[in-house]
């Protein structure tokens, strides 16, 4: 298992969901919902500067088949952004299938409207890097596929 803080990703429509791991990379716990539109990915790159991040890690939403749709293509999109923006920071994508339902169930009885909404996307980024820490410290392995800037020549 590599050491180091790493930064989970949710990104939304409205929102962005942010969780971080604890150096040892067991365990993901959540940071704060990132309002989506301007400056966000400022305040990304402030999070983990302030981390002191060594990866971030996007969720890729994919059908239950595991192909790719509309929403794959922004998040590839999104994350190209933001790996420009905290370059040379590597960006990881990571299967994020059913994370939301995931994050929602856990707090379906906790909190209720806007609330739970932003909390649910914290949920959800935290539900994503625990899985990617889970897949590394199980195959000795990265998580995931590197991001577009990482090892691809893209952008």
């Amino acid at each position: 298992m590599r050491h180091g803080v790493r930064l989970g990703v949710d990104p939304g429509d409205a929102r962005i969901g942010v969780a971080r791991s604890d150096p040892s990379g067991v365990l993901a716990t959540p940071v704060e919902t990132v309002r989506r539109g301007k400056g966000d990915l400022r305040r990304l790159h402030q999070i983990a500067t302030a981390e002191e991040a060594v990866e971030i890690v996007v969720g890729l939403p994919r059908s239950l088949a595991g192909g790719e749709g509309p929403a794959a293509v922004k998040t590839r999109q999104f994350a190209a952004r933001l790996a420009r923006r905290v370059a040379p920071l590597p960006v990881r994508l990571v299967d994020e299938r059913l994370t939301t339902v995931t994050a929602t169930a856990m707090l379906r009885d906790q909190r209720k409207g806007a609330k739970q909404r932003a909390v649910v996307d914290q949920v959800a980024a935290v539900v994503i890097l625990q899985n990617a820490l889970d897949t590394e410290r199980a195959s000795g392995r990265p998580p995931g596929e590197p991001g577009p800037t990482q090892g691809r020549g893209d952008e």
